[in-house]
């Protein structure tokens, strides 16, 4: 028999969640209820054809009975009243509609949905057969292929409706001063349509005034290690093991899943064994391009591809377990790896830049031209996230970080909160 929420105990799992805490999911649940109903009635009064991956979706769930059965549960596990999505067939619907829409601004700070994806799921993950379906592989692969129809829908010019200066437009007055638009290159554009812009993507990975608003800590000096992104530190771990249970908390980083690639295998996993980790947390208002933390050069490029909308558990009742699971997304969410060799100067040691998609990120972009072999400086641009919230660790090899300059976070005490961190300011020194 189906054990059914209570309303008391869903929006105490909700509070706890990572949209919530993050500012990306409106901190109280009846502004969720309403987006629900509001969805609902697009869905009643929907006529269009399921795009392919929903339609895909769609034939796994119905000939796959043991995901279908989990599904089901997670839906039936929400207490009546708040079970506003009702069936496969009603998720498939919904899931139809968001993939052919953009996300808009809500001028309400109350009512902030950035993420329309994870306000779809924002009950149904909080379920215990939630839990199960979103660590499920077939389930994250079809939904996988949903979140890159929607990136090419958000890279398309059809998606520029809600560039605008209208109340829930991007370019309004509360959402310019929200993402702060004039430290970016569109603010000189704004007498063009779209300030420039020809897709939402390319509004969401804008280009930054780097020399003016981003200044290059330590241009000529190597032993100074810069921020690959914005954000807040998450963590900072060092003598990192190969092998560790990181779906427990405390535990944090396992190098061996870590770095483990479908294509690089454990080729270089050996290397930063007692090393360490840096991390941080970019929120969805932040710069969504990453740089280069070192100078050196390229010797493996991979996307591995992975979980999304899973989180770690607990046993006990804990505040911080979803927003602590950064560190387990780390190790078993999609994730593109960079790893750089340095040069001389740092020993020729190697570090990796993990880029870890979170919830509605559905790509990991290198930058154009970025190869193996590619020689990179430190502050270069590596690439950029397409929608979502997202998280970046660096792993050193031994004998590179000295010290961490940047203030120390808990991140089972603050994991959403820690000290805010610029990218290409200086984040460690080297030995």
């Amino acid at each position: 028999m189906t054990a059914v929420l209570s309303t008391e105990e869903l929006h105490a799992r909700y509070q706890t969640t990572f949209g919530r805490a993050g500012g990306y999911l409106p901190r109280n649940p009846d502004a969720i209820d309403e987006w629900h109903r509001n969805l609902t009635q697009r869905a009643a009064d929907a006529k269009e054809e399921f795009v392919k991956p929903v339609k895909d979706l769609a034939e796994m769930l119905y000939s796959d009975g043991i995901v279908r059965m989990y599904v089901t549960q997670m839906i039936n596990e929400i207490p009546e009243r708040h079970r506003h999505v009702t069936s496969i067939d009603d998720l498939l619907q919904k899931l139809n509609i968001i993939v052919r829409t953009a996300p808009a601004y809500d001028p309400d700070p109350t009512k902030h949905i950035f993420l329309p994806m994870s306000a779809l799921f924002a009950y149904l993950r909080l379920t215990k057969a939630g839990s199960v379906v979103f660590r499920n592989q077939r389930f994250g692969n079809a939904l996988q292929a949903i979140l890159q129809d929607w990136c090419r829908f958000l890279d398309s010019p059809e998606s520029r409706y809600v560039l605008s200066t209208r109340e829930n437009g991007w370019f309004s007055q509360s959402a310019a001063e929200l993402n702060k638009l004039y430290e970016y290159e569109c603010w000189d554009r704004r007498d063009e349509p779209h300030w420039g812009f020809d897709s939402f993507n390319a509004f969401f990975h804008r280009h930054i005034k780097l020399d003016e608003f981003r200044p290059l800590a330590g241009a000529d000096d190597p032993s100074v290690i810069t921020a690959p992104n914005d954000g807040t530190v998450y963590n900072m771990q060092r003598d990192v093991p190969r092998s560790a249970d990181f779906w427990i908390k405390g535990h944090y980083y396992s190098l061996e899943n870590m770095l483990h690639g479908q294509q690089c295998k454990d080729e270089y996993v050996g290397r930063f064994v007692g090393g360490d980790v840096y991390q941080g947390f970019l929120s969805v208002n932040s710069y969504h391009r990453w740089h280069v933390p070192v100078s050196g050069t390229i010797k493996h490029l991979e996307v591995v591809p992975g979980l999304m909308f899973s989180h770690a558990e607990d046993e006990s009742p804990d505040p911080t377990t979803w927003t602590h699971s950064q560190a387990y997304q780390s190790n078993v969410n999609t994730r593109g790896l960079a790893f750089i060799e340095t040069g001389e100067e740092l020993g020729n040691r190697m570090v990796c830049a993990v880029i870890i998609g979170m919830d509605e990120v559905s790509s990991v972009q290198w930058k154009p031209g970025l190869a193996v072999g590619s020689e990179v400086r430190k502050g270069d641009e590596l690439g950029f996230f397409s929608y979502g919230g997202s998280s970046m660790a660096l792993v050193f090899e031994p004998g590179i970080i000295g010290d961490f300059t940047v203030p120390e976070n808990n991140p089972d005490k603050h994991p959403d909160d820690g000290p805010a961190v610029f990218v290409r300011q200086q984040i460690a020194r080297a030995v």
